[in-house]
């Protein structure tokens, strides 16, 4: 994983922990600690997991029930499992845990919590075929608008009866750039088409999402909300890093709507006028996503 990308995964820690919706984490805390009354530890499973923020969240907002924990962390680069072990590391040494390693394992330990994790390089699918497994929690965190939802049930197979999925930062079909410029519509409608071409992606994947979820015999779809990323300046500055955050967004935009826009589109302009106003402080960014909670019943 390049430094920069590194960067961005840690720039929007921050933009997620607003964007998540509390509601449907209170009532997976309240799952997962009726779950924990069970003898061994809970077991979870998180795809498209990257370098292990998601972990570390659940561990501080307590989340994660009392006790222990078995956490696989699975991503398709093969350098995640030396990105887990190292934010792992990080994230201990301002606050009051434990990190060490045990074996092919990353234990994280707090007054009352034990998390083992363990980061696996591989394809989400490919990973639950060959693993025979049942888990407590499924996690999938800004992965369902870039996954073929063809794959979605034979991924949902790895949740043992009883057991939950959650499916937050789901991308919904709407980016907003302010202040308002005249060519964002040109913009947005291109950058969407980008995202609809790619194997497995879709502008609209949360309200797909959404019809699949409750077409499912044996799935129990408990929450659904608003997971919205807003970044915006305040006095000229954004918060930690997310100027950052924003840049990576800017060219990624860049990057997707050059492969489609016609050459008479204004692109470079466009481009140009969002970078001035990310230098002065004066951009703002909104994207429309949604969060989905649910229970997989007997099957």
């Amino acid at each position: 994983m390049s430094g920069s990308f590194r960067r961005y995964l840690e720039a929007k820690r921050t933009v997620d922990d607003r964007a998540l919706d509390r509601r449907l984490l209170s009532a997976l805390r309240e799952g997962l600690a009726a779950r924990a009354d069970r003898e061994g530890p809970l077991s979870v499973l998180e795809v498209g997991a990257g370098i292990g923020t998601m972990v570390m969240r659940l561990l501080e907002w307590e989340v994660l029930p009392p006790g222990e924990t078995v956490y696989t962390a699975v991503d398709v680069r093969e350098e995640t499992a030396a990105d887990v072990t190292s934010h792992l590391r990080e994230y201990a040494r301002g606050d009051a845990a434990t990190v060490e390693t045990r074996g092919d394992r990353i234990v994280v330990e707090t007054a009352d919590r034990r998390v083992a994790v363990e980061a696996v390089a591989a394809d989400a699918l490919a990973f639950v075929e060959r693993d025979d497994r049942s888990h407590d929690l499924l996690i999938g965190a800004a992965l369902l608008d870039v996954f073929d939802l063809s794959g979605l049930e034979p991924l949902l197979r790895a949740v043992a009866p009883g057991g939950y999925y959650y499916f937050p930062i789901t991308f919904d079909g709407a980016t907003r750039f302010r202040p308002a410029h005249p060519d964002d519509g040109v913009i947005e409608r291109r950058y969407h088409e980008h995202m609809d071409h790619k194997p497995g992606g879709s502008a609209r994947a949360g309200g797909d999402v959404l019809e699949r979820l409750r077409a499912m015999e044996g799935m129990a779809l408990t929450g659904v909300a608003g997971s919205d990323w807003i970044v915006r300046p305040s006095d000229g500055a954004y918060p930690a890093d997310e100027a950052y955050f924003l840049g990576h967004i800017l060219d990624t935009v860049e990057s997707a709507v050059g492969e489609t826009i016609d050459g008479d589109e204004p692109l470079s302009s466009w481009m140009n006028a969002r970078r001035d106003q990310l230098e002065a402080g004066e951009l703002s960014y909104l994207t429309h996503q949604l969060d989905f909670l649910g229970q997989v019943r007997n099957r």
